[in-house]
Parts: C-alpha cells; structure tokens; sequence
C-alpha cells in the first residue's frame, strides 16, 4: 500500500543531493563567527529579503521568540491575527520568555489596517497594556495558508510606524506566498522591521529559519540566540541546506500548489465537508466537518489505514499539506483515498 505523508510541509526528507552537499559544506566555528556556510546563508537569505544582516536559529519558533524578546519589554501587547502560530503553537513561549500579552484581530489569520488601529493602545495608561508591537504571519497556517494580502501590510505597517509601533513578519512560509503571486520576497519583507523565513518547511530543508533586519537589531538576536538556547558551532553542515535549497528547490514551490489544489477540489463537493476553495492558496488545505460526520480524529485513523497520513487540528478540523516528497500522482491517490473515507463514513 503507497504510504503519502500530508501531515506537514516539515516531514520531508533531505535528497540524496543535499546531502552531499550538506557533507562537502566547509564549516568553522560560529560562534566566532567563523562559518564560511553560514555567513554565505545570512547573507544570501538578507539579500533576498532587503535587509541589512541576518541570523541563521535552529527552528522558527526561535526566530519568532528572539523577535518578541527584541522588540517588546514584559507587559507590553502584541496585536496579531487570530490563530496566530506566535501564540498557538509555542508552548507558551511568548509569555515565559518576553512576558507579553496579545490582543487578537480579524478573521483567518488576516486583518485591516483598521483592526489594528482600534486595537491600539497608547502608552501611560495607567490600565492597559501598550501596544509595542505588531506581528504578521504569511501565509497563514491554521488559516488554511492563506497570503495576507500585500497592500493591506503595507497600510498596517505604515500605521505602526507612525503610531511608534515595530512590525514583525513570521515569513516561515513566505517562500510560498512568492510564488504563487509573482511577488520579490524583497518587497513583501520591506515594510517589516524584523522578518523570518523558514527553511524546513516548503524548501525541504531539516532543520532552520532565518531571521533578518537592520544590523544592530541582528546583533542583539546574536545574544538573545545564546540566551534560548540556540547557539551552534560547525552549522554550515545546516545552512548547507539552506544554500542548496535556495538554489535547488524554489522553482518547485508551484507544484505543491497545485498539488494541494488537486486534493482540494476532489473534496470540496463531498457531504459533511465544509471547505473554502477560496482559501486554498499555497500548499495547505484545511477543512471542517458537519455535526453529523465523522469527527477529525476518526476521519485521520481511517485515512492512515489507507495510507494517507493527515492532521487533526480541532476536533472537527482536518489539515493536509503538501510538499516536495509528494508528486502529482500520489497527490490524486491521496486525494481519491479521502474522498472514500469521507463519502463511506456518513
């Protein structure tokens, strides 16, 4: 029985080709610095993104932590979209490490220029907390990775800006939101004082994200690094993954896509299925099902059976995500196997 694996872009498995790559990459020690793979990789990655400098972490989580711990002090608010990965799935990282608290706009993981400036809160109040920082995640995860649209950024971030709020980007799958509208990461990085991207989800590397903005704010993420835990020492043998990915990987993104839209739209039309088409973008698709379907965690179990590995997010909220360890066909057998669990399960 073919075995797919939709639970998450993160599960793919380095090629035979990085690898190797990974193996000849020439290393040193960086913490002094000394990196030759990993200097290339901050370099390459802030150059893509127009920033000054940028810093290889371990996971995306730590870049999100090291951005919260830089650009807020404890009792300071964060405004983010809801179902945020900053706040959902950190462990309670943000509140631990940086003592925010966050105040929730919008809807799918999107809001307007107009949710964040209600949401404002000056300094000196004596009540409430002040709004320090506001942080964007694109594409959105639980919201079916939806791309937040660019001019709608841009709004938000010049009202930050002037408000004397910093702006922070959980670019962890910002590679995709590139590909499928054309845009520069450049220019969807631009209006963000920090930004990061991630590695080990839709460019299949195994392990890292990055983090870039203006050298002195990545200076401080050099300490702050230390400070979680995240300090490396030979990791060019990771970046070498990175620096193979960029070069190898990128153009492929479209594929998943589509991939993704394939599955999508074979269940899209099946009864107990509530599905948006409209919020499959990139490579997730997220679906909920009626009262009188099956729950999500028997829907999954029946999946596996078949051989098709999926998420439950909610107890009645499925996600599937494709990746480059899934090619066309598996996608329609994927596909064909979840419209017969889903269709025989009423």
């Amino acid at each position: 029985m073919e075995r797919v694996d939709l639970r998450s872009d993160t599960v793919t498995l380095p090629s035979e080709d990085m690898r190797q790559f990974m193996a000849a990459a020439p290393v040193g020690d960086d913490q002094y610095g000394e990196d030759p793979s990993v200097n290339l990789l901050q370099e390459k990655i802030a150059g893509l993104l127009g920033k000054e400098a940028a810093l290889f972490v371990p996971s995306g989580t730590m870049a999100n932590q090291i951005a919260l711990k830089l650009l807020t002090s404890p009792g300071d608010e964060v405004i983010v979209g809801d179902e945020s990965h900053i706040v959902w799935r950190e462990s309670g990282a943000s509140a631990a490490n940086s003592g925010v608290q966050f105040s929730v706009v919008g809807r799918g993981g999107v809001f307007t220029a107009a949710d964040f400036s209600a949401a404002y809160k000056a300094s000196g109040h004596v009540v409430l907390p002040p709004t320090r920082l506001v942080s964007i995640e694109n594409t959105h995860n639980r919201g079916g990775g939806v791309i937040f649209p660019q001019a709608e950024i841009i709004s938000i971030c010049e009202a930050a800006r002037k408000l004397g709020v910093a702006s922070y980007l959980d670019g962890a799958r910002l590679f995709n939101v590139a590909a499928a509208t054309g845009q520069t990461l450049s220019s969807l990085a631009t209006p963000f004082d920090l930004v990061s991207v991630a590695l080990s989800k839709g460019l299949g590397c195994p392990v890292g994200s990055v983090l870039a903005g203006r050298a002195k704010d990545i200076a401080k993420a050099v300490r702050t690094r230390r400070m979680f835990g995240g300090a490396m020492r030979q990791s060019g043998i990771l970046a070498a993954a990175g620096l193979y990915a960029l070069d190898q990987n990128r153009t492929r993104l479209a594929d998943d896509h589509a991939n993704a839209r394939l599955i999508a739209e074979r269940l899209a039309g099946i009864a107990g299925v509530m599905l948006d088409l409209s919020t499959v973008q990139t490579n997730i698709v997220i679906f909920r099902l009626e009262p009188d379907a099956p729950d999500a965690a028997t829907v999954v179990a029946r999946a596996k059976e078949r051989g098709v590995l999926i998420s439950a997010f909610a107890a009645r909220t499925v996600r599937l995500v494709t990746h480059l360890n899934v090619d066309r066909g598996q996608a329609a057998y994927a596909a064909d196997m979840l419209a017969t669990v889903l269709g025989s399960a009423r």
